[in-house]
């Protein structure tokens, strides 16, 4: 049978007739942008989350972008990340004129190493952006307790990892802000695009919805240069009848990985995922890591299994750095190992035992 990476439609089917009406009521009310359904979004997210402020936005770079720009930082200053994430993480640094320090990663986790923090930070160093990488949190004590010392804003980018908790926290609540993504395929995803941001402080909250809004307070009344990215009512409400099964959609994203370790323990090569005593990890990736990762990727798509590289290229690698002036490429050997080796298998809500016993009979298959 063909097993995708990733099936949608198990969703969609599951809460099909409650969805369907959420679009008719959007049509017939013609309130499409902002309004009542995004509100009651923002309010249960941030409950949650556990947070007092949450801001809906058009997309997960948005919510990247709309922190940094709130919390001040401009040309010049530079920002501590991972070479070990999708590209935006890195855009928004760059778009705003700010620098991006890449430091390495656990080669565990894959999650940005606390280690390696601390010798990059300089004058110029003005914040921490973590990210959640494929649905676990990084160790954010460590993290937080480099940025107090050093005076440094933390900005969780948390857009893998909506419903993962650090310490019986839930990631979004574990910094200054946080930025989320509900790109359709992220473990809450909506029918388009879509983000948010959360925080407890209320100043940089007010701040973020000024600037999402053309910098308008009050309709014609501009008191700052700002963007327009706004969350539909559509989306909100789907958002807001997924969330309440999230919790439920992440368990069993957590039982097939668990049946997944047991099974493809000692295969090959393979080094199944890595779960950190302090975080609950949400699968939005199930991750094994093989030194054959391409070939066995390509066997499994001629068996009709789904698979992709996440990641081919550490992101310090990537030519577009070539347009940045001075940069000079660092040395960062654990995501330079880990690139092109890293291969995510089927792991959904929906997906069966008997779809995981196919995926895991081709693996070994693969590997005899």
């Amino acid at each position: 049978m063909a097993i995708p990476l990733l099936d949608l439609t198990n969703q969609y089917f599951e809460l099909k007739e409650e969805s369907d009406a959420i679009w008719f009521d959007v049509m017939e009310n013609s309130a499409y942008i902002g309004g009542p359904r995004v509100a009651q979004l923002e309010k249960e997210l941030a409950e949650y989350v556990g947070v007092k402020h949450c801001i809906a936005c058009a997309n997960g770079t948005d919510a990247l972008f709309l922190i940094l720009e709130a919390l001040g930082i401009k040309r010049g200053d530079e920002i501590i990340t991972t070479p070990w994430t999708f590209f935006a993480t890195i855009e928004c640094i760059t778009h705003l004129g700010a620098k991006p320090v890449m430091v390495d990663i656990d080669p565990r986790s894959y999650n940005i190493d606390p280690a390696a923090i601390e010798a990059a930070i300089t004058p110029n160093t003005k914040a921490i952006i973590p990210v959640h990488i494929y649905g676990q949190c990084c160790d954010m004590d460590a993290i937080n307790d480099i940025a107090k010392r050093h005076n440094l804003f933390v900005i969780e980018d948390a857009c893998q990892a909506m419903g993962a908790a650090y310490k019986g926290k839930r990631a979004g609540a574990l910094a200054d802000a946080a930025a989320f993504s509900f790109y359709p395929t992220k473990n809450l995803g909506c029918g388009g695009d879509g983000g948010c941001i959360t925080t407890d402080n209320d100043e940089v909250a007010a701040r973020i919805r000024l600037i999402a809004t053309h910098g308008m307070p009050q309709p014609y009344r501009h008191t700052a240069f700002g963007v327009n990215s706004r969350l539909d009512a559509l989306q909100a409400g789907l958002l807001s009848l997924r969330l309440a099964k999230l919790d439920e959609w992440n368990g069993q994203r957590a039982a097939e990985a668990a049946y997944y370790n047991e099974q493809l323990a000692g295969v090959g090569d393979l080094i199944t995922p890595h779960g950190e005593d302090f975080s609950t990890h949400i699968y939005h990736l199930y991750i094994l890591k093989t030194d054959h990762a391409p070939e066995l990727q390509q066997y499994l798509r001629d068996q009709g299994i789904g698979a992709a590289i996440y990641y081919p290229l550490a992101l310090h690698e990537q030519e577009c750095f070539d347009l940045l002036p001075d940069y000079v490429k660092p040395s960062l050997p654990i995501a330079e190992e880990c690139a092109n080796k890293t291969l995510a298998i089927p792991c959904f809500p929906g997906l069966t035992r008997e779809q995981q016993d196919e995926v895991i009979a081709a693996i070994k298959k693969f590997f005899t």
